[in-house]
């Protein structure tokens, strides 16, 4: 069984990029928040078998997907515009930000995920093809799908390479 030190240094280590990464796949603060808390359970359940930090994000990588797989396999998914939700929420300009990801969020779930791990976690992609169980050369092609479907409909204006 792990202490609860344990598990309030995992979230301080890894929390934004569990709520990142079930935003990304929810669109909605709310149901990211709801597998941000299932996730670290399932954490607190299963620390004994965590082996390292390395291992431990990817196993939070790995377990978010798969909540939010679950979560939206088992109630109709919301059609909720998370960023336009979070525009009203904040004093924050929305310019380039807004527009990129609202693109972003727009996309086709296995094109998000693949976007989010690159641009916002950094892996390379033979790191995503082992988090996703997906060949390397899967994981390249649909991040060059994703970016030419963002330069369609981002107008050319950014550049993706």
């Amino acid at each position: 069984m792990c202490t609860k030190e344990q598990i309030q240094r995992a979230m301080d280590e890894y929390g934004n990029m569990v709520l990142r990464l079930a935003y990304t796949y929810m669109r909605n603060e709310h149901d990211a928040e709801d597998v941000f808390q299932d996730v670290f359970i399932k954490l607190y359940e299963h620390m004994d078998r965590i082996q390292s930090e390395e291992h431990m994000k990817a196993w939070l990588i790995r377990v978010t997907a798969n909540v939010c797989k679950n979560k939206l396999k088992w109630f109709a998914y919301r059609k909720v515009d998370a960023y336009e939700e979070w525009l009203h929420s904040s004093d924050v300009d929305a310019n380039d930000y807004f527009e990129v990801m609202s693109a972003v969020t727009s996309l086709p779930t296995k094109y998000r995920e693949v976007v989010h791990l690159f641009y916002y976690e950094g892996y390379q992609t033979k790191e995503i093809a082992e988090l996703l169980k997906k060949r390397e050369s899967t994981v390249r092609s649909l991040l060059a799908r994703a970016r030419e479907m963002l330069k369609n409909k981002l107008k050319g204006e950014y550049d993706f390479a």
